[in-house]
């Protein structure tokens, strides 16, 4: 016969069990990739290890994700929702697409993949809501970062500097229930201000970022930019209803009517 004292352990236990289970499923990994197999991204990303040039490898990864569906609200996680790592090779939204490819380019296998996008998405790789980079100039605030600001050395002195309370709307309420307001200085190259020298001073591989008017945030859009027959293009992972994939587009003519562009760079 079972004691009292042995059947409340044996419960307690249980129960231990079970909310560890919970846990684990909430916080697994969602992994989606998509008609790739480990070994093909391995070889994948050893060839663009062989390559000497961050940007040139930026460039190669992200030709694998032309064509690729946009796709939104991929992530999972909230102020009162566990944060999942997420990696989908199937869809992307303009953010993801670069992480997704920044993550790609720093790794060294596909088993080492997740490590890295833990590294590129989340401040010091702790996957949490609060933790997650939700702007993109949080790609650059931080001394330990690969990237640096550009935007001001491509401009040549005709950039503007914008102070701006990042996640703060106009009304004061908040972009991004539970995330703290984030106070930064803002360069920006205006559109009107973009001439043949600044496209010559963007190299390919350069992460781009469409400035934003808005109070709080930083920027509307991001991409990369490839240089093909002369051109100068922007490869992002487009919304648009005409296109609602990942597509090349002339630089110049995607930016009439935006404000302007910041420019981020991999550390070589």
């Amino acid at each position: 016969m079972i004691s009292p004292v042995v059947r409340r352990l044996k419960l307690t236990l249980l129960m231990l069990f079970i909310l560890f289970s919970v846990v684990l499923i909430a916080r697994a990994d969602m992994i989606n990739l998509g008609r790739w197999s480990e070994v093909d991204l391995s070889k994948i990303i050893s060839s663009a290890n062989l390559i000497e040039s961050p940007g040139a490898q930026v460039v190669m990864l992200s030709n694998l994700f032309v064509d690729t569906s946009y796709a939104e609200n991929t992530l999972v996680g909230g102020p009162h929702k566990v944060e999942q790592l997420v990696l989908n090779l199937d869809g992307f939204d303009c953010f993801t697409f670069l992480d997704v490819v920044e993550s790609l380019r720093r790794a060294s296998d596909s088993e080492n993949l997740l490590e890295q996008l833990k590294g590129v998405r989340y401040t010091n790789g702790m996957v949490t809501y609060a933790n997650r980079r939700h702007f993109f100039s949080d790609w650059v605030a931080e001394d330990v970062t690969a990237i640096e600001d550009f935007t001001d050395r491509v401009g040549q002195g005709r950039t503007l500097k914008v102070s701006k309370q990042l996640n703060r709307k106009a009304d004061g309420s908040l972009w991004l229930p539970g995330i703290a307001i984030r106070p930064r200085q803002i360069y920006y190259i205006p559109t009107a201000n973009m001439d043949t020298d600044m496209l010559s001073a963007l190299q390919p591989g350069d992460y781009i970022g469409i400035y934003s008017n808005h109070a709080g945030l930083d920027v509307s859009h991001t991409g990369l930019i490839v240089k093909r027959e002369g051109r100068v293009l922007l490869r992002h992972a487009s919304s648009r209803s005409d296109t609602g994939r990942v597509v090349d587009e002339d630089l110049l003519e995607y930016l009439q009517n935006k404000p302007g562009l910041l420019i981020y760079r991999v550390k070589p």
